[in-house]
């Protein structure tokens, strides 16, 4: 169980929603299953907050947003992100340190959306002006909708790690992959050997968090699975909203493909390196 201090932070508004909401004591041990159940699902539609917000305004301006409206479409996106940011700094929804790494996050998804876009993976189909070369800047906030999900799934559950690898070889995996998003262009794909260094790295790992009052746990691996598989289908919703187009997508809007998976699961694994910078992995209480 965790610590009444680890409980108690205060860092944001929802530590004391959360407090009050560990402290109900359900009347039977059904109940308690059921009440743990959906404090985690609570909890994690808490932590994807603002990514939660972003799939709703790519939804909401594909169906209402008017074709000729003075401001682009892209741009309304952009500064309604850089809103939704600076309110959840101002109302205590997310710590400065969170906002470090969602900068972090915007930083290195804007460098990527920039180059992948010029060879052809993927376009954005609409108008804007605030944008660098093909890539509106609201691009860089999906990926820092990852990075914040992050961060703020760290805390919310107070995460802890058994059997965490040498750190440096977690970034120089990690830095592999990010040059293999370049280089695979022009040189052999190294995914799969990337891939592989991930399980080697982690097929010990066991990650425990805090739902309610019981530490639970789950190898590491199958963690970065299920948030990746999350994405994926959040990129669905996106591709649909018209937020960008695959070239298999720009005669009429298909799934996405899975093989989409693969490269999620390696972007999952950058995002956690880059939080685990600020979060600083710890071990469980004895």
């Amino acid at each position: 169980m965790r610590s009444e201090g680890a409980r108690q932070t205060g860092q944001t508004r929802f530590a004391a929603v959360r407090a009050r909401l560990e402290s109900f004591e359900p009347s039977s041990s059904p109940a308690s299953w059921l009440y743990e159940f959906l404090l985690f699902g609570f909890k994690q539609a808490w932590a994807c907050l603002f990514g939660g917000l972003m799939l709703a305004l790519l939804m909401a301006t594909h169906l209402f947003y008017p074709d000729d409206a003075a401001l682009h479409r892209y741009d309304f996106l952009t500064l309604a992100a850089l809103g939704i940011q600076v309110a959840m700094l101002v109302f205590r929804l997310e710590t400065w340190d969170e906002a470090k790494v969602i900068l972090a996050f915007h930083v290195v998804g804007t460098v990527m959306e920039i180059f992948k876009t010029a060879v052809g993976s993927w376009v954005y189909p609409e108008e804007a002006f605030l944008r660098i070369g093909g890539v509106p800047l609201f691009s860089g906030f999906m990926y820092a909708a990852v990075g914040s999900y992050i961060a703020r799934v760290w805390r919310i559950f107070d995460l802890r790690y058994t059997h965490y690898p040498s750190r440096w070889l977690i970034w120089l995996t990690a830095i592999a992959i990010y040059v293999n998003f370049f280089a695979h262009h022009y040189l052999p794909d190294m995914r799969y050997f990337l891939f592989g260094a991930i399980i080697v790295l982690f097929w010990r790992t066991r990650v425990y968090f805090t739902p309610w009052k019981e530490l639970r746990w789950m190898p590491l691996l199958v963690g970065w699975l299920l948030v990746a598989l999350f994405i994926w289908f959040a990129e669905n919703i996106a591709t649909f909203a018209n937020a960008w187009a695959y070239p298999d997508q720009e005669d009429g809007w298909q799934m996405v493909s899975l093989a989409k998976l693969g490269s999620w699961y390696l972007l999952m694994y950058i995002s956690f390196v880059l939080v685990a910078v600020v979060a600083k992995p710890q071990k469980p209480d004895t």
